[in-house]
């Protein structure tokens, strides 16, 4: 898979597409039910979360990281990504429409309006859990 880097925007479909063919070629499909695909995303998870583990709280942009945690940070960031495309392709769920349908739900649940008066009353009133993981 050379010149994928020089490709233009990625669509959810094309990583779908591209991680099928990926698991077919591998004789991979064997492996790939939801709790196992659920099981490495989660311990992606934690690799990602092992690189921001000691570093406290990090600005926006990274500005004082290197050039190397960067990519690092892509490749986790990307694993994390791709098992859940995966995950999601083999449940039969389309993943793009069901963020944009959470987008929705959150609107409603959190409208615009409210936060506009009292920034804080989202955190406030929702303490436990956050906008984009709410159920």
């Amino acid at each position: 898979m050379t010149g994928v880097s020089e490709q233009g925007p990625v669509s959810l479909d094309q990583l779908k597409q591209i991680m099928s063919e990926f698991s077919k070629e591998r004789d991979w499909e064997q492996f790939h039910s939801p709790r196992n695909l659920l099981l490495a995303l989660v311990g992606e998870v934690g690799e990602l979360s092992e690189i921001f583990q000691w570093k406290g709280e990090v600005p926006k942009g990274l500005p004082d990281w290197k050039e190397e945690e960067k990519v690092h940070l892509g490749e986790e960031l990307s694993d994390v990504l791709l098992y859940l495309v995966r995950l999601s392709d083999i449940c039969g769920v389309d993943l793009g429409k069901a963020a944009l349908r959470k987008v929705e739900l959150n609107a409603i649940k959190y409208p615009k309006e409210v936060s506009e008066k009292d920034p804080s009353s989202t955190t406030k009133d929702h303490a436990n859990s956050e906008p984009a993981s709410s159920s």
